[in-house]
């Protein structure tokens, strides 16, 4: 029996065995990271100095222009993957509305991270709707 055959076999029993696990794992990371905001509240300076910072936010766009790009082709060829993709430009975009605009200085510079910030959060409701479109078309054979 090859081994596909027996994944193909395991799938029902790991799909239960996941329905179980899974959630368990998430809570559990979701009220461990309860007390470590606290942490983080308490003990991070209101304001740092940051090394390669140009570095980061060209990193940041371009982790987004590539996961546009291979979104873009995934979609095009019919891939399911697609949502995948989508789902994680989506976070992405949504993660560098909230730092644009948190690290922005007061005046002109805060009215620009906004500005932006409203491109991107509609880059990232578009990626969502994309991403349930995409992740449709893996649950329907006919979609």
């Amino acid at each position: 029996m090859g081994i596909m055959a027996v994944l193909t076999l395991a799938r029902p029993r790991v799909a239960a065995m996941a329905g179980k696990w899974v959630p368990r794992v998430l809570g559990a990371v979701a009220a461990g990271l309860v007390p470590w905001l606290v942490v983080l509240g308490a003990t991070l300076p209101s304001t740092i100095e940051v090394r390669h910072w140009p570095a980061a936010w060209i990193g940041l766009d371009l982790m987004i222009a590539l996961g546009c790009a291979a979104t873009a082709v995934l979609y095009r060829r019919g891939d399911a993957r697609a949502g995948l993709t989508a789902a994680a430009v989506a976070a992405l975009a949504v993660m560098d509305a909230w730092f644009d605009v948190l690290t922005a200085q007061p005046g002109s510079p805060l009215v620009q991270a906004s500005a932006c910030a409203v491109g991107e959060l509609g880059l990232a409701a578009f990626c969502v709707a994309v991403a349930l479109r995409a992740g449709g078309r893996a649950w329907c054979g006919r979609c």
